[in-house]
């Protein structure tokens, strides 16, 4: 590893998302970046093809039983980088990199270490030999904390928060005056879609000329399209791009979310309230997992609760001078905690840390 310029080999996980770990560590200046899986993702980095090893759909990231064939003749690099503790490719990066004497990166979420996949075989495998990482690049801190209390050395632990483009994320030129509230993510049950629509009845009972944007697509999008085609005050974009989310963005003056636990997951972080907060919007959300690590005051985090997001929306959808005043502090916040260069300058510090401490 040259002083100032390295290598990373990122082994992607089937099925994973666009413009998020990859696109950060895409970013890190001075490094070579080196994808490795299928399909071709979309950031300007080096291409391995490989396939994967899969033998279930049901899953998807890190909780996918799938592994990467022929990892064996991916270039030589410095690092060798991956997600999460439990997933397989995980494991597999753990032994490239022993084999290779190189070092070996993880970077986490997960924010549970009850989750109940640690403790399940192949997962757990995956994780004991993860365990053994130079560096866990931790995106929230209690991804920090979760992997303390798996007993891996807090000295190997750093949090970095994940940044966002705040270019592409930015207010409209001016407010929106008109009440307009979106939601911007999966259209599934752990989302909260479903607990968003029916606060909406409330809201529009008592605000008629609010209305709700719904983009995405998932299980419920049926639900969805039933309730658009039925309510006036309910509309659906349907999936969208990254443009087009930050330009349904710029037509909103309130981004609302519901998000619930289920066994294996509760709400991290989540990067579309940052998007939503970078593009001036007030947020209302449950509060729940540790997504006050994204959302601060004066947005809302509120009990599971119809009741409870209908009065928040309207608190804010009432009140454009309000959600204004949030939306401008949102705006500021983002640009001093959460842009996307700034936040991948400090994972390559990070790195650079770990490679002088691991003696790899």
């Amino acid at each position: 590893m040259t002083a100032g310029r390295w290598s990373l080999a990122w082994l992607m996980l089937p099925g994973q998302r666009p413009y998020r770990e990859l696109h950060w560590l895409s970013l890190m200046h001075g490094v070579r970046v080196v994808a490795v899986g299928n399909p071709r993702p979309p950031e300007p980095v080096e291409f391995v093809e490989r396939p994967y090893r899969r033998l279930t759909r049901r899953f998807t990231e890190a909780a996918s039983l799938a592994w990467i064939r022929g990892v064996e003749s991916v270039p030589s690099t410095d690092w060798v980088a991956s997600l999460e503790l439990c997933s397989l490719v995980t494991g597999q990066a753990a032994g490239l990199a022993s084999r290779r004497r190189i070092r070996h990166a993880v970077l986490v979420w997960g924010n549970d270490a009850k989750n109940p996949l640690y403790r399940l075989p192949p997962y757990r495998q995956a994780m004991l030999r993860g365990r053994r990482a130079d560096l866990f690049l931790c995106l929230i801190h209690a991804a920090r904390d979760h992997c303390v209390e798996l007993g891996i050395p807090a000295e190997r632990c750093e949090v970095v928060h994940p940044g966002v483009d705040t270019e592409l994320f930015h207010p409209p030129d001016r407010p929106v005056s008109e009440p307009v509230a979106a939601f911007v993510s999966p259209l599934a049950s752990n989302k909260g879609v479903d607990r968003v629509l029916q606060a909406f009845a409330i809201v529009e009972s008592r605000l008629p000329d609010a209305r709700l944007m719904v983009a995405g697509r998932g299980p419920l999008e049926p639900m969805v399209r039933r309730e658009a085609d039925r309510r006036r005050s309910v509309s659906f974009l349907g999936p969208l791009d990254r443009p087009g989310v930050a330009e349904a963005l710029r037509g909103a003056g309130v981004f609302v979310t519901a998000p619930r636990p289920t066994r294996v997951w509760n709400e991290q972080f989540g990067l579309a309230y940052v998007e939503a907060m970078a593009s001036g919007l007030a947020v209302v959300t449950t509060a729940t997992g540790s997504n006050h690590e994204a959302v601060p005051e004066p947005n809302l985090r509120l009990p599971d609760d119809v009741e409870a997001l209908a009065d928040g929306l309207l608190r804010f959808l009432g009140d454009p001078e309000q959600r204004s005043k949030v939306g401008e502090h949102n705006r500021r916040y983002v640009l001093e905690h959460r842009e996307v260069r700034r936040q991948s300058a400090r994972m390559r510090e990070a790195f650079e840390r770990a490679s002088v401490t691991s003696g790899a």
